[in-house]
C-alpha cells in the first residue's frame, strides 16, 4: 500500500503544472541625446540599476538620438502608450501644463546650485503634482542641462548685435523670448535637423549648452560662441501613466530613487564638462564672446513678463528667492 500510495503522489507531482517564472516587464525609454552624453550614459545606469534591484522584474531599453521620434513625438507616446519612459525638456509639459515651464522663463536661475535647490522645492513638487493630475505622467527627477549660449558666424556682444540675426530656437514661447526681445529672427527647427541647417544656411545661428555644442558638434559649423547664458536649462525624467499606476509602492520608490540618483550622477558631470570647454573650444579656433548680459536681461524683462507667457508670478517669485 505504501508504495502505491508513494507512486500516486509522485503522479500527482508530475500532472501539476510547472511553477511560471518571474514575469518580467520590458519598457521603453527614449531621448533625443547623443550617446556619448550624459543624459543616455546615466538613464542606461537607472535602467540597469532599475532592472537589479528589482530582481529583474524590470528590463528597460533605452532610444538614444530620437530614434524613437522627435522631442515632441516622444512626449505625445508618453499618453499614446508608444514609450514608457522618457527625459526630455519640461517645455513640452508646459503645453498641457502652462505653469511648469516657468523654470524655462529666461535668468531665472543664477546657476546649477539655484537649479537644483528648484529641484528639491516644493515649488516643483506642486508643479510636478499639477502636471500629474492634468495628464497621469509622473515627473520623478530633474537633470541639470546647462546654461544656454548662443552659436553663430556673426559676433556679437550685447543685445542689439542680435538684430536680424536668423537663429534657431525650439518651439516654444520662453526661448523665443530672448532672441524676440533683441529683434533677431527665431526659426523653431527640430533638435535633430539643426546641424544640417547650420551647414547650408537654413538659419545662421543656434542656441544650446556647450556640452550639446560639443556633441551635436555644432562647433564644426559655427565660428563664434557668444556666453549669452539667457536659460539655464535641465531635462525632466518622466513615467507614463500606463505604467506608473501598475508600480507597487516599493517599486515606485525603487523608480523614483534612481532616476533622481541619475540625475544627480549626469548633473555632476555636465557641470564639470561646462568648466572644461571654453578652453578647449578656444583651442579648436573657436571665437568665445564674453557679453554684455545685462543688455539682455534688461530687454526680456521690458519685453516679456513671466505673465505675457502664461506663467505664474507667485512661482517665479518663488524660484527667484530659493537659497
Amino acid at each position: 500500500m505504501k508504495l502505491i500510495a508513494t507512486m500516486l503522489t509522485a503522479a500527482a507531482a508530475l500532472a501539476l503544472p510547472a511553477a511560471p517564472a518571474l514575469a518580467q516587464t520590458k519598457l521603453k525609454w527614449a531621448h533625443v541625446y547623443e550617446v556619448s552624453e550624459p543624459y543616455h550614459t546615466e538613464s542606461v545606469w537607472a535602467a540597469e540599476e532599475i532592472k537589479k534591484r528589482t530582481n529583474g522584474k524590470f528590463d528597460i531599453q533605452v532610444f538614444p538620438a530620437s530614434s524613437l521620434g522627435k522631442e515632441t513625438d516622444i512626449n505625445q507616446g508618453l499618453t499614446l502608450g508608444t514609450v514608457d519612459m522618457i527625459i526630455s525638456g519640461p517645455s513640452f509639459a508646459a503645453r498641457s501644463f502652462p505653469r511648469v515651464g516657468v523654470a524655462y522663463y529666461p535668468f531665472i536661475f543664477r546657476d546649477a546650485a539655484h537649479q537644483a535647490a528648484y529641484a528639491k522645492s516644493d515649488v516643483f513638487k506642486e508643479l510636478a503634482e499639477g502636471y500629474r493630475q492634468k495628464t497621469g505622467i509622473v515627473m520623478t527627477a530633474y537633470t541639470y542641462y546647462g546654461a544656454r549660449h548662443t552659436t553663430s558666424n556673426r559676433a556679437f556682444n550685447d543685445c542689439a548685435g542680435m538684430k536680424g540675426l536668423k537663429i534657431r530656437v525650439p518651439d516654444v514661447p520662453a526661448y523665443m523670448a530672448t532672441p524676440k526681445s533683441c529683434a533677431a529672427n527665431p526659426t523653431p527647427i527640430a533638435f535633430a535637423e539643426v546641424y544640417l541647417a547650420l551647414q547650408n544656411g537654413t538659419v545662421e545661428a543656434q542656441e544650446n549648452p556647450l556640452t550639446t555644442i560639443e556633441a551635436k558638434k555644432f562647433f564644426e559649423v559655427q565660428k563664434h560662441i557668444m556666453l549669452t547664458g539667457h536659460i539655464v536649462d535641465g531635462l525632466v525624467t518622466q513615467i507614463a501613466p500606463h505604467v506608473w499606476t501598475k508600480l507597487s509602492d516599493a517599486e515606485k520608490k525603487i523608480f523614483t530613487d534612481v532616476t533622481q540618483e541619475a540625475a544627480a550622477r549626469a548633473t555632476a558631470a555636465i557641470v564639470k564638462r561646462e568648466s572644461e570647454l571654453v578652453e578647449e573650444f578656444k583651442k579648436k579656433g573657436i571665437n568665445i564672446v564674453q557679453v554684455n548680459r545685462q543688455s539682455f536681461v534688461d530687454a526680456v524683462l521690458k519685453n516679456f513678463t513671466p505673465e505675457q507667457l502664461g506663467y505664474d508670478r507667485k512661482d517665479y517669485d518663488r524660484i527667484v528667492a530659493l537659497k
